[in-house]
């Protein structure tokens, strides 16, 4: 029973205890208020950003090589040159090319030189058709007469002429057998002439040193023959001069052939080689020439005594007077030479791809900046065979840079081409600002650790020369840019079930009113754009405080 009463007395006290404590509470918070934190509704300007992280990379970054295979002869450059757009960078070995075009260019000044005599010989025949159709008066007689002395006498030169360029001929073939070639040769006259230099192909330098013992014996007869050129017709040396140049032409090509197998080594150096190799590209130049000077002067003997019969055959015309068959024979030959212009303008035509050929050659074996940039790569040294499409330099443009970075899927909705940025780099801290614009969004999106992203290009809207390749960036993209809008803080927006955005507004009686909104951007300083659903000056509850 005492135990009964002492547990009853526990109870009673302890619901004393807690009735105390609830009054206590009551009475203490019951004449509290809650106090709001609010911030007014206000027109600003917003700005809504994309942040991201960019590298700086070259507009141009270009490996280059040669278009066809060949030995280095010259580079120009070393890695950090400053180079311009069209700069030569290095180059292949030229010498035959050149060799090449010498000979084009001098076949198509012949042709040239043969049209120039062509046209004068066309307008000549139209006045000897002219004369014909009128008659002859003494005076006439006298010219035409005139006319035969004087081409009397440029026949008389060009078979001086012809004669001058078969004893060149000579001349030329001796200097580059005797004094060109011959330094590669031990007893170079004798009847085994041995070449001094070891050749890779064993009939090519059986060839080389039979034609040897061959070209001195045609050397020695030429040379002979030549003595008494003046006692006959120069026509009667040509097949022999003609034949004596093209043996030897055939004689040089095989030289070169040989040489340019040769390698460097304990015997030979590389300047040794040069060397030959000059001798035997000066040697094949002079004996070229000689071949073109030769069949100039046939061309001019031969245009000289076509004058001549033609000034011989217009006096005897002028003479003996005009019939109807000699004026129809005149007009043939009009229609004759007018074809032989057509025929000689088709051969310049010809003769001028030729030369065009060999330039479009020689430009493959020098290769050229694209860009004005910096070099960043040379991986190829002089005297080194490289391979066509083998890459040997790169070149990067040195002013003209971009900017790359991936922004997220999230954002990339709000991003167009054209768009305004500001960023800073790492090398010249946060404080330093350049400007740049979107200029190229990727449509396809990379995956970066599982999240969509996609490749974004800026360009800067200035050229900054302190700006290199490789330097890290740190971008504010701007989107979007509003002007004289009604903004208030976006931690005031109350996020409700579905779509629906709730502000709670204060009132003057200090009531609390929750009112729907349309909200539009989020722009910087947090502030989001209202659209509608409350005015300029209410005042929006940011938090409420005990």
């Amino acid at each position: 029973m005492k135990k009964l009463l002492k547990n009853k007395k526990i109870l009673f006290s302890a619901i004393g205890v807690i009735l105390i404590i609830v009054l206590s509470v009551y009475f203490f918070t019951k004449d509290q208020k809650e106090e709001y934190n609010f911030s007014l509704a206000e027109r600003t300007d917003l700005v809504q950003e994309i942040s991201a992280t960019g590298r700086i990379k070259a507009v141009d970054d270009i490996d280059l090589a040669f278009e066809k295979s060949g030995r280095i002869n010259n580079i120009y450059i070393e890695v950090g040159d400053k180079v311009y757009k069209g700069q030569i960078l290095a180059e292949l070995e030229k010498a035959e090319i050149f060799a090449e075009l010498s000979q084009a260019r001098a076949g198509v000044a012949s042709a040239e030189a043969k049209l120039i005599q062509l046209e004068a010989l066309l307008e000549k025949e139209k006045n000897t058709l002219e004369t014909l159709q009128i008659g002859t008066r003494e005076e006439e007689i006298l010219i035409y007469e005139s006319k035969v002395e004087n081409a009397e006498v440029v026949y008389e030169a060009s078979i001086q002429n012809l004669i001058d360029k078969i004893g060149d001929s000579y001349t030329k073939s001796d200097d580059a057998i005797r004094n060109k070639i011959d330094p590669l040769f031990s007893s170079p006259r004798g009847t085994s002439p041995q070449i001094i230099f070891a050749v890779n192909d064993s009939q090519l330098e059986n060839n080389i040193e039979w034609a040897r013992f061959l070209i001195e014996q045609k050397l020695n007869f030429w040379s002979t023959s030549l003595q008494n050129i003046n006692e006959n017709l120069p026509e009667e040396k040509l097949d022999e001069s003609k034949d004596n140049l093209n043996q030897i032409k055939l004689f040089l090509e095989d030289m070169a052939l040989a040489i340019n197998g040769l390698s460097v080594n304990s015997e030979f150096s590389q300047t040794i080689i040069d060397s030959y190799k000059t001798d035997i590209y000066t040697a094949r130049t002079n004996i070229n020439t000689a071949i073109t000077n030769l069949s100039t002067a046939i061309e001019k003997l031969n245009t000289a005594n076509t004058s001549l019969l033609i000034s011989q055959n217009e006096l005897a015309l002028k003479k003996s007077g005009s019939t109807f068959e000699e004026i129809s024979s005149q007009k043939a030959i009009i229609e004759q030479a007018e074809a032989n212009i057509i025929s000689q303008k088709a051969e310049i035509d010809l003769k001028e791809s030729a030369v065009q050929a060999s330039l479009a050659k020689l430009s493959k074996n020098t290769l050229r900046s694209p860009i004005n940039g910096i070099i960043t790569n040379q991986k190829t040294q002089v005297g080194v065979i490289t391979s066509p499409g083998e890459i040997i330099i790169s070149v990067i443009s040195e002013n003209d840079l971009e900017i790359e970075t991936n922004i997220v899927e999230a954002d990339i909705a709000y991003l167009k081409i054209g768009n305004k940025a500001k960023l800073s780099l790492d090398a010249y801290g946060e404080d330093v600002i350049f400007d740049a614009v979107v200029i190229k969004i990727d449509p396809a999106a990379n995956l970066i650790e599982g999240v969509a992203n996609y490749k974004t290009t800026l360009g800067f809207t200035e050229t900054y020369e302190k700006i290199k390749a490789g330097m890290t960036a740190d971008l504010d993209i701007i989107t979007m840019e509003l002007k004289n809008v009604i903004a208030i803080p976006y931690r005031a927006i109350i996020f409700k079930s579905g779509t629906e955005k709730l502000v709670r507004v204060l009132k003057d009686n200090n009531q609390i009113d929750e009112v729907s909104v349309k909200i539009g951007i989020v722009g910087n300083g947090s502030l989001v754009e209202i659209i509608s659903g409350i005015n300029e000056g209410d005042k929006v509850v940011t938090s409420i405080k005990k």
